[in-house]
Order: structure tokens, then sequence, then C-alpha cells
């Protein structure tokens, strides 16, 4: 990666997370025509939590899991790691779409990411899962009364959620540019995402999952009473079909124009030493993220490393997704310096790993459920990057769709429901750019929205981070 920032020298250009030996070998590509009770098309979370959930309910269910690449290797294995109870994409989103539903939505939620962390300890995952919470912090003095006003939303659904005042936040984590915190204490944890990945895939082997890599699906059809995939070099025939491909083209033409594929980007900085790690405390391991529009996440790992993402979100015209994509040397260059503006006391740290990726992004900013094919096709889609946790609930949905089962989730207009659609280019791609635009004025004029902003509140097209 070519670079002019000094720590971003010999940062290698692959997620951290991936970049291990103890990464599992792909199982072999599917050949020939075969059939199954359930296919799942992609590994991530989504596909994985989705045959797993499967064979637990049904161990005679024959689960064949398709993946393109290998599992884990997309959004789910180079994200940061973040796994919140949040079902839509925050408190504040949530309530503002689906007030009524919210004290549903929110238990779901809760129950959900329990339900993940007893399976973790179930099939002996080691992911480093750590319930530590997430602290938001108030780097603008007009985010210091919307913390407030976060703190006590919160507390209102049963939120174990205290207000930090300045020093007290920096007692938690010590950086110039705090002015006070929010510390979510009992709503998200912590974890290594590609290591859950991989766990999640060993255990869906151990329950007789079957799974071909190295797959990519090219076309879906009906084919009698099942549904046909075709990859290229075998098909399956399928009784019923679930869809986790969430960034990727679509294999139903209906889902384009539902969601956008968004770049992130991310950076990983080498162990810090002791001496280091004293000057910035985080003591308790939270996960950290600011309240600017443009905002950034980040957290300490377990060998005490700090990833550190977000602030730029790319869009590319025609919603195009591609490895070279990947790299993008000017977001790097920005993270790199405003990483050194909020822990100035780290200067001369490098940055050992610089990496991108899609995400799928949805007009309300959480994911969606639905059929298709006279119910034989589920699939779950929008989670806009808070997936690592909802990711297992969308399985959950999309088998309660294809088993005709009723669920106190399908009984929510918020689940039954969808968002809005995206226009075609080239309105999208304008829209998009304006939407961005837009958002950092907003920043910069103590978060008031502009026209454009405020009509894309009324039109409920979300666009609030």
């Amino acid at each position: 990666m070519t670079s002019t920032h000094p720590s971003l020298t010999g940062a290698r250009p692959i997620p951290y997370w991936l970049d291990r030996p103890e990464a599992p070998e792909p199982q072999t590509p599917l050949t020939g025509a075969t059939s199954a009770d359930l296919a799942v098309v992609g590994a991530g979370f989504t596909g994985l939590w989705t045959a797993l959930l499967a064979k637990e309910e049904d161990p005679d269910r024959d689960v064949l899991l398709v993946e393109a690449r290998e599992a884990g290797w997309a959004a789910s294995g180079r994200n940061g790691g973040f796994c919140a109870a949040s079902l839509t994409h925050g408190l504040e989103n949530g309530a503002s779409r689906f007030p009524d539903e919210m004290a549903a939505l929110e238990r779901l939620g809760a129950e959900n990411l329990d339900d993940l962390e007893k399976a973790v300890a179930r099939y002996g995952i080691d992911c480093d899962f750590e319930r530590t919470g997430e602290l938001e912090v108030a780097t603008e003095p007009h985010h210091v009364e919307w913390l407030h006003e976060r703190v006590a939303h919160a507390r209102e659904f049963g939120h174990d959620s205290v207000f930090l005042d300045q020093d007290e936040v920096r007692a938690e984590v010590n950086s110039p540019t705090y002015l006070a915190g929010a510390w979510h204490r009992d709503r998200n944890a912590m974890l290594d995402p590609a290591k859950l990945a991989w766990g999640l895939r060993r255990a869906c082997l151990e329950l007789g999952v079957r799974i071909a890599e190295r797959s990519p699906v090219r076309r879906l059809r009906r084919d009698g009473d099942r549904v046909l995939l075709e990859t290229d070099r075998g098909s399956v025939r399928a009784a019923r079909v679930a869809l986790a491909t969430n960034a990727f083209p679509g294999l139903l033409r209906r889902l384009r124009s539902f969601t956008v594929p968004v770049y992130d980007y991310v950076l990983m900085t080498e162990p810090l030493t002791a001496q280091q790690r004293a000057a910035v405390g985080w003591h308790n391991r939270q996960g950290l993220a600011d309240l600017t529009n443009q905002f950034h996440y980040y957290r300490i790992t377990r060998d005490g490393r700090i990833l550190w993402g977000g602030y730029d979100a790319i869009y590319y015209f025609g919603g195009r997704v591609r490895d070279e994509y990947d790299q993008r040397a000017a977001t790097f260059e920005k993270l790199a310096a405003q990483f050194f503006d909020t822990f100035p006391q780290l200067a001369g740290l490098k940055f050992s790993h610089a990496w991108g990726g899609a995400i799928d992004t949805c007009s309300r900013f959480f994911a969606f459920q639905r059929t298709a094919l006279g119910g034989r096709v589920a699939y779950s889609v929008g989670y806009t990057g808070l997936g690592v946790g909802a990711s297992r609930f969308g399985g959950r949905v999309m088998l309660d769709l294809l088993d005709g089962r009723d669920s106190e989730a399908l009984g929510l207009w918020a689940i039954r429901s969808r968002p809005r659609p995206f226009p075609p280019e080239p309105v999208r791609y304008a829209g998009i750019q304006l939407t961005r635009r837009g958002l950092a004025r907003a920043d910069e004029r103590e978060g008031r929205r502009g026209p454009w902003l405020r009509t894309l509140d009324r039109l409920g097209l979300g666009f609030d981070s």
C-alpha cells in the first residue's frame, strides 16, 4: 500500500482477523448435481447461523451451505467485532420508525445476544467473547446533551447505561478529545469475528451440515416444486433456499433496489507496549464510538492492539463490489491522522494492517427478511454494519418463514415490513453523494440537519449515520 503517513508504512493490505495460520482449509467445491432439504447461499454469519439453527432444530434435515470463496472471508471476517443486542441499528433509529414495537424488539434482541453467547460456550468457540459494553464519547460540546438524552432513553427500556463526565470518561479511556461519555454496559459484546465464523463453520460440520466452498452460485430458478441453484461446476435442487449474500449482487432481481453496498475502512495497530497501555487506560475493554454522523468505531483486542475504523463510507457508482476497492489510500491517510488526534500520546505507533470491504445498507438501516418463489426462498439483507449479532436473528426469522411457522418476531410490523427502495442510477449515486455531503455539513453545524437531510427524514429514508 502506497502511503505518505509514516504510521502506515508496511501495513499489510489484508484484514487482520483473517491473516492467521489457523484459518481452516476450504471444503471441496461443489461438483455435479446434488439435492438438499435446505440450501443456504453464503457462509458469512447469516448463512452459518441459518445452517446451524436448521440442524439444531431438525438433525435429520439435509442442509447444504454453499459459499463463493471461504466461510467468513467477506464482511463477517473483516468487521470491528462489535456484537450488539440491537436489531434496529440502535435504539434511536428503531424508536423513530417503530415506537410501538420497540419494547418487544429490544427484548428479542437481548434474548438473541444471550442465546448467541450460550451457543459460543456450547460449541467451545474460542472467539474472545467479552460482554464489555459500548462507550459512546462526546467530542463536541453539543454531544454532551445528546449523551444525557441517550442514557435517559436507554434506561426507559431497562438498559444498564450510565453518563460519565469528562473526568470519568477519561478515567476509562484517556483521550484529550473526550468531553463526556455514556457507558452502555449490558447490550454489547466484543469478539474476534473471524474466530466466530470459523467456530460456527466447525460446529456446522460437526452437526452434519455439508459445506461447499469456492462455489459461487450463478443462477437461481424454480424447478417444479423445488429450487435449482447452479454453480460453475455443479447444481443443487433444494426444497427450500436461504439467501445470505448481503452486500453482493442478489440472485433475486427484486432485491437490487432495496440494498446498496457501501465500503467501510479499518486500521489495526501493532500491539501496544505496557507504557502505551498505561497512557490510554482502557482497562474495561469497551468498544467505543463517537457521535458524529461520520463516526469512528474502535476497540482494543485481546493481544492489545487498537482497531480504528469508520468515518468514510464510500459508494461506487452502480453498486459495484470489487476486490480492488478494499484498499483506499486516501481514507487510510485520513483515518491515521484522526487516530493520532484522538490519542496523541501514542505518537510513533505503527499500523500493522489496513483493509476495507463492502457492507450492505438499506434505507431503514437494519435488516429485513422476506420470501420469494412461493415461499421456497427466503432472504435476510440490509444489516448496515450491525450484523454480527443480528445475523443470528435474521437466520432464525428466515427459517420461520421457510417452515411456515408463526413466531413473535413475525407478528411485528418491523419484521414483516421492508424498507423503501433506492432510486435507480444515476439518481441513486447523486442522492448518496448529496447525503454524504449533508452529513458532513451537519457535523460542522453542531448536528443541525440541512434541507436535504430533513427531506430524507420526512420520507423515512434514514441516513442518520
